[in-house]
């Protein structure tokens, strides 16, 4: 019996991949994740490991890298020749050095003022800019605290109508105006009228409230004074000087005033109608510590029309303003400059005007718009 032989029979089945060979390529892109992924940690070191002082220079070094005009641009020589590396480090956490490089590096400038106590630009900014932020803070506080007290006070309540409050760019500005049949002066003269100084010793306590100092106007309508030898100028000053001895007989301390000024005419109220009553007006303002600082200037430059009364004409002519009433100031190109041989008086102490002001009498042919 013949045995039967078997047959064996190999399959060889060859697996092909349906993507190929990839090679290396995704070892580039594996890299470029790994080296963001570490600048990314390389930066939020660096923003723990600085202060915010530091911080503040490094961005201004980026946003202006070269800040210093007429100054070659050329980098400044390392240890392999010029333009070459520098071994210098920006300041980190106290530990490098902030680069130098010629000694022209306003870095290196800024530091230097720091070690002699000095204060940089960026400190200067920030507290002027913080200064700036209390004066209004002050002056709103106290518009707010005149306002309550007005519509409180049984002294200023009748004459709410002819106290006119608002922020100019120059400080707080309160404005006494006449009132037809309830004026503030006596007729062509600096006397005060009893209730107007009555008004004005309230406003004394609430100056003294705040450190800031004040400037004083005067000013008339454009009705010509008959009187020879005494116009509108001398008439606006010395009723703003007026003011000022109330103001100190009310308790307001008398080195608070920076300036008594008399504009006359020049800065009319409403220019509609110059004769209307509420053009004779005493303008109080509560300045600012850049204003107080333009006002005592030995430059002269006080001698500008104050920004602070410029033309309040938004308010409707002859309708009486209530005393919360902001009025808009007027750009001050406005309002023309009075010249030096304009300004009636002009001082940075009380003695540069006289303390007591003539009571003048108007003669004959004096106008009764002065009254």
């Amino acid at each position: 019996m013949s045995e039967k032989s078997t047959v064996v029979v190999v399959r060889r089945v060859k697996k092909v991949h349906g993507g190929g060979h990839h090679g290396g390529s995704w070892k580039v892109a594996y890299a470029d994740f790994v080296t963001a992924m570490m600048a990314f940690f390389m930066v939020m070191w660096l923003v723990g490991a600085t202060t915010n002082k530091e911080r503040a220079a490094i961005s201004e070094y980026f946003k202006n890298p070269s800040p210093l005009v007429g100054k070659s641009f050329s980098p400044a020589p390392g240890p392999m020749g010029p333009g070459g590396a520098s071994t210098s480090m920006i300041k980190l956490g106290g530990t490098m050095e902030v680069p130098r490089g010629d000694g022209e590096d306003p870095f290196g400038k800024k530091d230097a003022q720091n070690d002699n106590g000095q204060q940089s630009p960026l400190e200067k900014a920030a507290a002027q800019a913080e200064e700036r932020a209390q004066d209004k803070q002050r002056l709103e506080e106290l518009m707010q605290a005149l306002e309550e007290a007005i519509s409180k006070s049984q002294a200023l309540e009748p004459f709410k109508d002819q106290l006119l409050l608002d922020i100019s760019p120059e400080g707080l500005r309160i404005q006494i105006v006449d009132k037809q049949n309830r004026p503030m002066f006596d007729l062509g003269s600096s006397k005060l009228k009893p209730y107007t100084g009555d008004i004005l010793h309230e406003l004394a306590g609430f100056i003294n409230r705040v450190p800031n100092r004040i400037s004083l106007t005067g000013h008339t309508d454009l009705t010509a004074y008959a009187r020879p030898g005494y116009s509108n100028w001398e008439l606006s000053a010395d009723r703003a000087n007026a003011a000022r001895r109330a103001l100190v007989e009310g308790g307001m301390q008398e080195d608070k005033v920076t300036r008594v000024v008399g504009l006359s005419s020049s800065v009319l109220f409403d220019k509609q109608n110059p004769q209307n009553p509420i053009n004779r007006r005493i303008s109080i303002v509560v300045m600012t510590k850049a204003a107080e600082a333009m006002a005592l200037n030995d430059s002269g430059m006080v001698l500008g029309a104050p920004v602070a009364d410029v033309d309040t004409s938004a308010l409707a002519p002859g309708v009486a303003a209530p005393a919360n009433a902001a009025v808009s100031a007027a750009a001050s190109a406005a309002t023309p400059a009075p010249t030096a041989s304009r300004v009636a008086a002009l001082h940075s102490a009380p003695a540069a005007i006289p303390t007591h002001a003539p009571a003048a009498s108007p003669s004959a042919g004096a106008s009764s718009g002065h009254d």
